[in-house]
């Protein structure tokens, strides 16, 4: 699915979409682009609103950070990894692949 164009997301910013039923977030972390699940396996609580930084995306609710690439948490209370799911950037223009 297309996401956004570049400009969209700059260093440091996470966008949140929508694709069927899946919740998903994408983050530019240190110009690297990452897509995983948005919801946190732990307590269902949005990663959109949470606090992205060199370890992944910290969850706003009980402060579980999850690495990006990988989507395993680490830290406790999160013991379940996020789904993440393959970016690829073609003229300027963000795809995630969910399928």
């Amino acid at each position: 699915m297309k996401a956004c164009s570049t400009k969209e997301l700059g260093r440091g910013e996470m966008l949140d979409f929508d694709h069927d039923d899946k919740k998903i977030l994408l983050a530019n972390l240190d110009g690297k682009i990452y897509a995983t699940d948005r919801i946190c396996t732990h307590a269902e609580a949005d990663l959109s609103t949470g606090i992205l930084s060199e370890e992944g995306v910290t969850c706003p609710l009980h402060l579980s950070t999850f690495n990006l690439e990988t989507g395993v948490p680490q830290n406790l209370p999160a013991e379940v990894p996020l789904k993440t799911y393959n970016v690829k950037i073609e003229q300027n223009e963000i795809y995630i692949e969910v399928g």
